[in-house]
């Protein structure tokens, strides 16, 4: 039965996605086996515990992505008892188009799996910290870190999109001051005139005029 504190940052409880490595029964020991369903007991009492809404437990297979894209988790956590390169391959694929938080639990603390996890867009890398009463300040951290990053990818894009305008709209300026012999606000003042009469965007009518004079050669 799911608590019904919510976690302090949301107004509903987070929808959340459990991704579980595949288990080898042939490789891994009674101990081993046990030992995992122990963190994995941790992990739900952890969420539940805190208010969280586990939508899913998956398998890490090929279907993973399709299955994330149905569920539209709030945020995907990962409990991989080490090297967990396969099941990021499938969380990149899952969440290459819309970016989530996500946060893997694993007992291995190598530093190339860490960058390689970070690298893939690991929110939140917890290594041998699966204790239920850590869940909520772990995901409260990864939350935070993730919504931070997103900003700064906001901004970043947003600068990009700034630059690429204004080398179209220089680009048309320079255009019609070479076929109309106007100085450079006189080229700036009809590129404005013109956008404003069509209700565009400065940079998209300068677009319109480029992509004419490369239609006319």
């Amino acid at each position: 039965m799911t608590s019904s504190r919510n976690p302090p940052h949301a107004e509903r409880p987070l929808r959340i996605v459990v991704v579980n490595t595949i288990v080898d029964h042939a490789v891994h020991t009674d101990l081993a086996l046990a030992a995992q369903v122990q963190r994995g007991n941790a992990l739900r009492i952890g969420l539940l515990e805190a208010g969280y809404d586990i939508i899913a437990s998956l398998p890490a297979d090929l279907y993973l992505p399709e299955r994330i894209a149905q569920l539209q988790p709030d945020l995907i956590i990962i409990d991989a008892e080490s090297d967990a390169r396969d099941v990021l391959e499938h969380i990149v694929i899952a969440t290459r188009d819309e970016r989530r938080p996500i946060v893997l639990f694993t007992e291995d603390g190598a530093t190339a799996s860490i960058d390689a996890a970070m690298a893939a867009g690991v929110s939140a890398y917890i290594v041998a910290g699966l204790q239920s009463e850590r869940i909520a300040p772990v995901l409260n951290v990864a939350l935070s870190r993730f919504r931070q990053e997103e900003k700064l990818r906001a901004e970043l894009d947003d600068t990009r999109h700034k630059l690429a305008d204004r080398k179209v709209v220089e680009r048309a300026k320079g255009l019609l001051m070479t076929h109309h012999g106007l100085t450079e606000e006189q080229a700036y003042q009809r590129l404005r005139s013109m956008a404003m009469n069509k209700k565009l965007k400065l940079a998209e009518i300068a677009q319109r005029i480029i992509d004419v004079e490369d239609l006319l050669g």
